[in-house]
């Protein structure tokens, strides 16, 4: 018996509790650290939250409504989950998630859920969705420390202009001098 000389089941408990192989005393002391950790977490994101108007939303919901896609369209997979990404945003309208080609140290691309091939496609009905695009840019752009600095917007339209996948899309980029002219 591994706590010989102490006394049956008190001695064992003391014996596993001294060789760190999963006692309770370890476990206690674990939960609180990690206890610790979650309030820490909960407080900055409630600062942050706080400091950004437009909410940023970390959770994984189903939708509300279901969004016109497009099933060859890369983003539109991507917005479905069917592809994976770094999400960093996702809502009832918008996607925002991580370019996988980074330009700038910060580089994320924002995608409306809807499918709407480019600029061109674009019609008044598309209103709240761009202007919720440049919200949740500014918000981001707070959230990822680079608002102070400086940031940039890009939207491309059309295959001369840059555009590679039929979805419009802005490109949020900031974290070093972006430089003038782009391209």
């Amino acid at each position: 018996m591994s706590g010989e000389g102490i006394g049956g089941a008190v001695g064992e408990r003391l014996h596993q509790g001294v060789s760190g192989s999963g006692s309770r005393g370890d476990s206690t002391i674990l939960a609180r650290r990690r206890a610790r950790l979650h309030a820490r977490a909960g407080r900055v994101a409630r600062r942050r939250a706080a400091a950004t108007p437009f909410r940023i939303a970390r959770t994984h919901r189903p939708e509300r409504r279901r969004a016109l896609i497009d099933r060859n369209c890369l983003f539109c997979r991507i917005a479905a989950h069917e592809l994976p990404a770094q999400i960093v945003h996702e809502d009832d309208g918008l996607v925002a998630f991580r370019d996988i080609k980074a330009s700038a140290p910060t580089h994320i691309l924002i995608v409306p859920r809807d499918h709407i091939a480019s600029l061109n496609d674009v019609e008044p009905k598309h209103r709240d969705v761009l202007g919720d695009m440049h919200l949740l840019a500014q918000a981001l752009a707070r959230t990822e420390g680079i608002a102070g600095d400086g940031w940039r917007v890009v939207v491309n339209c059309g295959a001369a202009a840059g555009q590679t996948v039929g979805h419009i899309h802005m490109h949020l980029l900031g974290g070093r001098d972006l430089g003038w002219p782009p391209g």
